[in-house]
């Protein structure tokens, strides 16, 4: 099912779909957008949809409100552990953090006010991160004497480097966009006002490129960085001739 199809019958989350851009909005902005059971279902069935969906050619992740992003997971449902084997087939049926990392589009995290815990790990799993004046980034988790469980332990140090992160990790140091820029965390920041139709344009810009280049462009970084240097221009080489031979290369 294409994600046009799924309308907005869901709780926690938005997605709209202009032209070849869909447009995923976490929405509980009462709660700062705290990523709860429903939502991590929601985004399953969504991001499933778009995954298999060719006419989208690239993927906005934005949260509602103006307080957060994502201030984090909902830690009364999620540390509330059910029986091993029942957790075990969920995780297994729900891995989102799978699936955005399986997204073949270019996604870009629009980010303002709190990117805390889930929420920075989501955004690191997007391509572009751009981010308001306004936003702060965290991992809180050793406060609560349990680790990341969305990645972030390996995501963070793959992104900014193993000092940097772990200053974060061990200490719950919260840092600002500005920083966040300058440790490679986020790609751009812009005042608040400036966020919204700047992340527009990035992705009609992405969109416009020709879709294939763009996502095998994505899968030659992606895959590559698990490869050795010669298995990954082996790699690019091969994706250079899918490109040239698809009926409809330039």
């Amino acid at each position: 099912m294409c994600p046009g199809q799924l309308g907005n019958a869901f709780q926690t989350i938005l997605f709209d779909k202009r032209d070849s851009i869909g447009y995923v909005t976490l929405n509980r902005p009462e709660a700062l957008n705290v990523y709860n059971v429903r939502m991590r279902d929601e985004l399953h069935e969504i991001l499933g949809a778009i995954r298999d969906d060719p006419d989208l050619d690239v993927v906005v992740l934005r949260g509602a409100g103006d307080r957060a992003f994502c201030a984090g997971a909902d830690l009364s449902e999620f540390l509330t552990a059910p029986p091993p084997a029942k957790s075990r087939q969920v995780r297994w049926e729900r891995d989102v953090w799978g699936l955005f990392l399986s997204l073949p589009q270019p996604v870009i995290a629009a980010l303002h006010g709190y990117v805390l815990g889930s929420g920075i790990e989501m955004a690191l799993c997007c391509d572009l991160r751009i981010a308001s004046e306004d936003a702060r980034f965290g991992l809180p988790e050793v406060t609560l004497g349990i680790i990341p469980a969305a990645g972030g332990s390996q995501t963070l140090p793959r992104t900014i480097g193993r000092a940097k992160s772990l200053e974060m990790l061990l200490t719950n140091r919260w840092i600002d966009a500005r920083e966040a820029m300058s440790a490679g965390l986020v790609n751009r920041v812009v005042p608040r006002q400036d966020l919204t139709p700047t992340v527009e344009r990035l992705a009609t810009r992405l969109a416009a490129r020709q879709c294939l280049t763009t996502r095998y462009i994505k899968e030659a970084v992606s895959r590559g960085s698990s490869l050795s240097l010669r298995e990954g221009l082996e790699m690019e080489k091969r994706l250079v001739q899918a490109v040239r031979s698809h009926p409809k290369a330039p």
